[in-house]
């Protein structure tokens, strides 16, 4: 099966916090894009709000229970005891827990699993005891114990870092080895039982790639790309834009 597309809207955010105005509607644009057959909806609220709002929480929660009842929210972030009791109340399908210091323009590395595992425990517990499913963000550099200690926390899934193949826009060789470090991962999180997403610079052009070399691969996040291309063809074509890369037949 195709990887699912779920369409972060943490770029459509920062463009609205630019003026005290309702637009462009983080919401609205948000229903264009499950409208146009996304999967699911994924923010990343920061305790600045730089992007996403705490108020745009309910918003989405609503939009996706009345109007697509299939599609799922997932909400990523570092897990401070705020954050935990935002997704709470929020209830999304999916939380996918990152490493960064909250004060960071955006996320960059995966979680240490050897030091931060057992940490780790607990906080999937928590959330996985109210029907939560459990991603965690993870470097994709090929790291079997690594994985294994991913395993061992109890997580659903694990988020691949893509970043450093995104950078590799440039430079196809380069590509190609972060391509087959990602691709270890994901085989190692596969034989360990670990679901596989993926997100970070992930674009049209790089995402067909990842897709063949990880074909188990079960969720993109993709917003920075995504919302750059909304600008040339906008939101419903380039939701479709990036499900045909993701290997949707549409």
């Amino acid at each position: 099966m195709p990887a699912k597309l779920s369409v972060n809207l943490n770029a459509v955010a920062m463009l609205r916090n630019r003026r005290d105005l309702p637009w462009p509607s983080v919401a609205h644009l948000g229903r264009i894009a499950l409208e146009a057959g996304a999967y699911g909806l994924t923010v990343h609220p920061r305790p600045d709000q730089r992007h996403i709002r705490f108020s745009d929480l309910p918003v989405l929660r609503a939009l996706i229970d009345d109007a697509f009842p299939n599609a799922e929210f997932n909400i990523e972030g570092y897990p401070s005891e705020d954050f935990l009791a935002l997704c709470e109340r929020t209830e999304p399908e999916q939380v996918t827990l990152v490493p960064d210091d909250p004060s960071q323009a955006t996320s960059d590395h995966g979680f240490d699993f050897r030091q931060q595992g057992e940490m780790l425990k607990p906080i999937v517990a928590r959330l996985k005891a109210k029907g939560m499913r459990v991603s965690l963000f993870a470097d994709g550099d090929g790291d079997e114990e690594a994985v294994k200690l991913a395993k061992a926390t109890g997580a659903d899934r694990i988020e691949l870092y893509t970043g450093p193949y995104g950078g590799c826009f440039d430079a196809p060789d380069k590509a190609k080895e972060m391509l087959e470090l990602l691709g270890r991962t994901a085989d190692a999180a596969k034989a360990e039982g670990l679901g596989v997403n993926a997100g970070h610079d992930l674009t049209v052009a790089n995402l067909p790639a990842l897709a063949k070399r990880i074909p188990h691969l079960a969720e993109v996040s993709i917003g920075h790309g995504l919302t750059a291309d909304a600008l040339e063809y906008g939101m419903a074509e380039t939701v479709r834009r990036f499900r045909r890369a993701c290997g949707e037949a549409i």
